[in-house]
């Protein structure tokens, strides 16, 4: 069975928002997804805050079946409220998925990002690092197909 595997990728990061720095991590996700088969139809940008998460996330979820995965704001900084701002707009955590991805390094158990659903989308909360968040990525990218396949409905294997 071949399906489009859709993402879209939020960068949360004050300094990009700023113009002070680049939004490396969020290229990388980009680059990470699209080597693992998935088609990146949007990219966005917001200020780190909850408020700001919840509003931003909840835009790219508004009738999306696919993977949203934001980089940044999931540390232990005071504006660092990625995971605060996911929980206002998921419906269900899944959290086996934030626990495999902060296994993958001593540093990821730092991360305090979730992983939750939203209608037919599953968001994601990566570090705000390039190398972080494509390890983290990388840690769960094996069974998003068959999760949002799930999600969809779509019959499966099991």
């Amino acid at each position: 069975m071949t399906s489009v595997l859709a993402a879209k990728v939020l960068t949360v990061s004050d300094g990009v928002v700023h113009g002070t720095r680049v939004d490396t991590s969020g290229a990388a996700l980009v680059d990470a997804l699209e080597a693992a088969g998935f088609t990146v139809v949007e990219r966005a940008l917001t200020a780190d805050g909850a408020d700001e998460v919840a509003v931003a996330l909840t835009n790219l979820c508004e009738g999306f079946a696919g993977l949203v995965v934001s980089t940044g704001g999931t540390g232990f900084a005071p504006r660092d409220q990625t995971p605060e701002g996911t929980r206002r707009v998921v419906e269900r955590e899944a959290p086996g998925l934030a626990e495999a991805m902060r296994l993958v390094s001593p540093l990821g158990r730092l991360s305090r990002g979730i992983v939750g659903i939203r209608g037919q989308a599953i968001v994601c909360n990566t570090p705000g690092s390039p190398k972080g968040c494509v390890e983290q990525l990388n840690a769960i990218i094996d069974v998003l197909p068959h999760a949002l396949r799930l999600l969809a409905e779509t019959p499966t294997d099991h």
